[in-house]
């Protein structure tokens, strides 16, 4: 029978298929139930930095109005608001790791360093098993430079990492210019692992109600095409890399390809929205039931079999162009 144990961060898995990230892992009796489904571990909601920022503004705006020169009630706000809200997340990875037994994983969504990532070291002590950074900072400065841009994520990784001993991975976008070297990068600051990719608010436009909204929040199956190119070019170049690959899994099928690129784990969440928590199981089941069928006795077996150093032609993971697809075709 196969075995799904795997190692993530130097966490003990008993299954590479992790929950994200998401509204679902904020409630702990939901969280037991994905452990019942045999999840290998689940990453918490994020806690926001700039949620936290926008509601000590808003309760300041209420109770002051806009301006006034109230700084320091303002500031007596933001330190309540921050206090409060930190000391409920404190407790939710406390009681998730009084009520589980698979690994905890605490979810931090930041967009700067300093004071706020010292946060890391209360989650720590609080009993989770690692920390993920969910790192998204949108280029709108036309005066910042690309490595401006990218030392934030950089210091932000170096404030963690100073704050608590306990893994860390950051979960990235792909806009960068050169994916390669910025994860290197994040990995030389302390990083234990990277999440591939975070998914984040998009924009929409109502031209009937001409107006701007939210478009769906929920990833789509061809999503996973930037995943699995990403996770099989970096699994490929640095075979030390842990990945933690997420975004456009939808069957046990795509967790089959992403570990076969160089995976270490494979994380879940529009998929348990929209099929319920029983798909853990399912995607269990298929994937050892494939590993079987294919002589696998153990993750390791085959993880990074195909990734970007183990296929004979590197070009089917660097080909950004139809060029063959389109040229015999016709109109």
């Amino acid at each position: 029978m196969a075995i799904l144990k795997t190692k993530y961060m130097g966490l003990e898995l008993d299954s590479p298929i992790i929950a994200a990230s998401c509204g679902l892992t904020a409630d702990v009796a939901k969280m037991e139930q994905m452990q019942q489904a045999g999840a290998g571990a689940v990453v918490l909601k994020s806690i926001f930095e700039e949620q936290i920022d926008e509601e000590s503004t808003h309760l300041f705006r209420e109770g002051y109005g806009v301006g006034g020169g109230y700084a320091e009630a303002e500031d007596y706000i933001k330190a309540y608001v921050r206090s409060n809200t930190l000391q409920r997340y404190v407790e939710l990875v406390r009681d998730a790791k009084r009520r589980l037994s698979i690994p905890v994983i605490a979810s931090v969504n930041c967009f700067s360093g300093g004071e706020w990532v010292s946060f890391a070291k209360q989650l720590e002590e609080a009993g989770a098993d690692a920390l993920e950074l969910n790192v998204f900072i949108l280029p709108v400065n036309a005066f910042a430079s690309s490595q401006e841009i990218e030392n934030i994520y950089f210091d932000i990784v170096k404030s963690v990492k100073r704050s608590a001993n306990i893994p860390v991975a950051v979960k990235i976008s792909h806009y960068f210019t050169n994916l390669p070297a910025f994860v290197g990068k994040v990995k030389a600051q302390g990083a234990n692992a990277v999440t591939l990719f975070n998914r984040f608010y998009e924009p929409d436009i109502d031209i009937d109600a001409l107006a701007i909204g939210a478009a769906s929040v929920f990833s789509t199956p061809e999503e996973l095409r930037a995943t699995l190119r990403w996770t099989g070019i970096l699994a490929g170049m640095d075979k030390g890399l842990e990945i933690s690959a997420s975004t456009g899994v939808h069957d046990g099928a795509a967790v089959v390809k992403l570990i076969l690129a160089g995976a270490t784990t494979v994380q879940l969440c529009s998929v348990l929205y929209e099929r319920g928590i029983g798909v853990i199981a399912d995607m269990n089941r298929f994937l050892s039931g494939w590993m079987e069928n294919k002589g696998f006795g153990v993750i390791d077996d085959f993880q990074g079999r195909l990734s970007y150093a183990s296929v004979g032609n590197p070009d089917l993971y660097e080909r950004a162009q139809f060029i063959k697809h389109f040229s015999n075709k016709q109109i």
